[in-house]
This record gives structure tokens, C-alpha cells and sequence, in this order.
């Protein structure tokens, strides 16, 4: 919706008029200006648009997580870099139903970007794994594998790591 630079300067501006009330000793103002300047800092880390996605994708509703990214027309201006790998996540975890070669460099974008959390990590390594297992490529899925259960410490992924290594002693 905005850009970044906008939203650090509309921070800036609400801060600074925050500051003002503050001095016309207008305590109630100043305090609104001031927690309005921290929602505007908050979607400067967090974009309206990814958590969105994010929602939409946990009720497994595909089209409108994607509607949603499709909102953010150039990601790599308007986000900030930690926002920009869950871009390419979010990406990468929708279109894998549907195109494997474009989804697996999505992914892949993600993890060279930098994902924060190591079960986001573990989660696009568990894609890519999936990935790699559709095109027959057996070895490259078992190093992604080992890697999952490296950055899986809560043992969320056990499931699916179980389920795609059933799948890898078909092929």
C-alpha cells in the first residue's frame, strides 16, 4: 500500500506531533499521536498484506492468499528484507500446487533472502524437499530433510517429514 520510506516518515511526522502535544501539555493528544505513530512502526516490520496472506493461508484458502500478495506490486521496493523472504515464502507455498519449477525458486529466494524463525526455515526447506522429491531427485531431498529436522527442535514438521520419507523409498 505504501511505500517504506513513507511509512518511516508519516512515523516521524505522527512522533513529532505527539512531541508538540506533549509540550502544549495536552497529555491525552500526545498519547494518541504517540501509540498511532506505533501502529504506523508497526506496518513498517510487518506488512498488512503478508499477515493477511499468512491468514488466508491457514484457512487453506489459496486464491485469496494470493489476491493478497498480488496487492504488493513491487515487493522488492516496498518491503523491507525480512518482509521480502516471507513474500517469497508465501510465494513459493501457493504456487507449489500448481508449478513446481517456479515455486521450488521462490523458495529458494526465501531461505538466500533470510527467513528469521528457524521453523519458517524448516518449513520452506520441508517445500523444497517436497519439491525436489516430485522431480526424482532422491539425494537432494534427503540433505533438505536432514536440515528440516535440524531446525524443527519443537518437533512440529515430525508428521510430514515421516510421510515424505514413506514417499522417497517409493522411488
Amino acid at each position: 500500500m505504501f511505500s517504506k520510506y513513507l511509512r518511516l516518515g508519516l512515523t516521524a511526522v505522527l512522533l513529532g506531533l505527539s512531541i508538540w502535544q506533549f509540550i502544549e501539555v495536552e497529555i491525552g493528544n500526545g498519547i494518541m499521536w504517540f501509540l498511532l505513530a506505533g501502529i504506523v512502526l508497526f506496518t513498517y516490520f510487518r506488512n498488512e498484506r503478508i499477515l493477511q496472506a499468512f491468514w488466508f493461508l491457514r484457512k487453506n484458502d489459496m486464491p485469496k492468499a494470493q489476491k493478497a500478495l498480488d496487492h504488493i506490486k513491487d515487493p522488492e521496493g516496498a518491503l523491507i528484507k525480512g518482509q521480502l523472504a516471507y513474500y517469497y515464502m508465501l510465494q513459493g507455498m501457493i504456487v507449489s500446487n500448481t508449478n513446481l519449477g517456479k515455486a521450488e525458486s521462490f523458495l529458494r529466494k526465501a531461505l538466500k533472502t533470510g527467513l528469521r524463525q528457524k521453523h519458517d526455515q524448516a518449513m520452506a526447506k520441508l517445500q523444497l524437499a517436497g519439491c525436489a522429491l516430485a522431480k526424482r531427485r532422491k539425494r537432494e531431498a534427503q540433505i533438505l530433510l536432514t536440515d528440516v529436522k535440524k531446525l524443527d527442535t519443537r518437533g512440529m514438521l515430525s508428521e510430514q517429514v515421516k510421510m515424505l520419507k514413506q514417499q522417497m523409498k517409493r522411488i
